[in-house]
């Protein structure tokens, strides 16, 4: 418990003395600092500074004697930032679809579906075409995986969009009910879902099972078309408890929790993550004063304690020191320019095509390229699943870093000289 305490401190202050400078320096917001500082508190930099503290702080293994055996595991603490991270992120995932209106979506889904179409092809393609290129020789891919799942693989990876932080920058800059604000949630959502589609696609091949693929992908759509056209209606008297007694009674708050944990089990037991599911069900969710209260009762806790954990969570795993050749940087810079290219650009020019204004265009292009922690959760299990190795790990959560880094002062930038403007409110029979 004690270990526990010290990791909550380090990780709260470090987020919040790091997220204080970057708002005020470098004009990051709070959630790209978050993500910075879980990269500095690994082995990159107070591992290489500090080691024998950095591993006493964060320890990563421990080892148990069971019938005089020695036996490693994780260590138990970092088990439990595991699951506050989890926990975080489902909390938040859920606020964010109670404020997505999909009413908002269907009037602009032109537009929508050629941003997500955009940002999954040419990305995909040249993640392809670097998979091809560096399949031999520089020890990025596990020996076990053939040329097509590394091409499978790193396209997939070349598709997600940082889908928590565009979404919190986005509410953060109180834009959600803007067409560039709707339209970068739409495509960003949508997206991401076809990326972890494909992931599933890589995990059967690995695993010799197209139904794990099948399962995840048939399941999802099955889950989500429920959740939005069954259940969205049934849900409707909880709202309307709320609308009548004026505030949100704690038999309606645990009844919401429940059901949100519900949801987010039912997508990770998919194989297409939990966080799908928390933001399906908070998309299906009453507006109103409902969405009012669970934002009033759980985002203070949620946004200042329990996400920041998701954010450092994975930049613990991730060592700069294993680029350690001039090549390994060309490919690092290959990769970060090929992700620019294909996510950004390629979702502006798409947004224009789709009769989008430029300065529109230009921000849905910035939005979407941010990869994140969503980035980091599908190397992570590249990682764990033994298809990429940590060079080519550490390589993409660069990639990562560099576009999110990226975004704040770019989207900023449109921002400030480019009002955007506020869509009117839903009726409410549209909502």
């Amino acid at each position: 418990m004690l270990l526990f305490l010290i990791q909550l401190v380090v990780v709260l202050m470090a987020c919040k003395v790091l997220g204080w400078l970057g708002k005020k320096f470098l004009g990051q917001t709070q959630v790209v600092m978050e993500m910075v500082a879980g990269m500095l508190l690994g082995p990159s930099l107070f591992g290489l500074l500090a080691p024998e503290i950095q591993k006493a702080v964060f320890p990563q293994k421990i080892s148990y004697l069971i019938n005089g055996a020695e036996v490693s595991g994780r260590h138990p603490s970092m088990a439990i930032l595991y699951v506050i991270a989890q926990i975080g992120l489902i909390l938040y995932m859920f606020l964010v679809g109670q404020e997505f209106e999909i009413e908002l979506i269907r009037k602009h889904a032109k537009a929508a579906i050629a941003v997500c179409l955009a940002g999954i092809m040419l990305p995909f393609a040249l993640g392809a075409m670097i998979a091809v290129w560096t399949f031999a020789g520089y020890g990025l891919f596990q020996g076990s995986i053939t040329l097509a799942n590394a091409c499978l693989y790193t396209g997939a990876a070349m598709c997600i969009t940082a889908f928590p932080m565009l979404a919190r920058m986005i509410f953060e800059r109180g834009i959600a009910r803007t067409t560039m604000g709707t339209l970068a949630l739409g495509a960003g959502a949508s997206g991401d879902a076809a990326a972890w589609c494909m992931l599933a696609i890589v995990l059967a091949f690995a695993k010799n099972s197209i139904s794990f693929a099948v399962f995840a992908i048939g399941g999802g759509a099955l889950f989500g078309v429920l959740m939005l056209v069954v259940a969205r209606p049934l849900m409707a008297p909880l709202g309307g408890r709320v609308e009548r007694e004026g505030k949100m009674s704690e038999a309606v708050f645990v009844s919401v929790l429940l059901l949100l944990f519900g949801a987010a089990y039912v997508t990770d037991a998919l194989g297409i993550y939990a966080v799908f599911g928390a933001f399906i069900m908070g998309s299906a969710m009453p507006k109103g004063l409902l969405a009012k209260e669970m934002r009033r009762k759980t985002e203070s806790l949620t946004v200042g304690l329990l996400l920041p954990f998701f954010f450092v969570f994975s930049g613990l795993n991730t060592s700069i020191r294993l680029i350690d050749s001039p090549a390994l940087w060309g490919v690092t810079i290959a990769v970060i320019v090929a992700a620019i290219v294909g996510k950004g650009l390629g979702c502006a020019l798409a947004a224009k095509a789709a009769g989008e204004k430029w300065r529109e265009a230009w921000a849905i292009g910035v939005l979407m390229n941010a990869r994140g922690l969503m980035e980091l959760i599908i190397l992570n299990i590249g990682l764990q699943q033994k298809i990429i190795t940590e060079r080519m790990y550490t390589i993409m959560v660069l990639m990562a870093i560099v576009t999110t880094l990226m975004c704040s002062p770019l989207f900023k930038w449109i921002y400030s000289k480019h009002p955007i403007p506020v869509e009117p409110p839903m009726t409410p029979t549209a909502a």
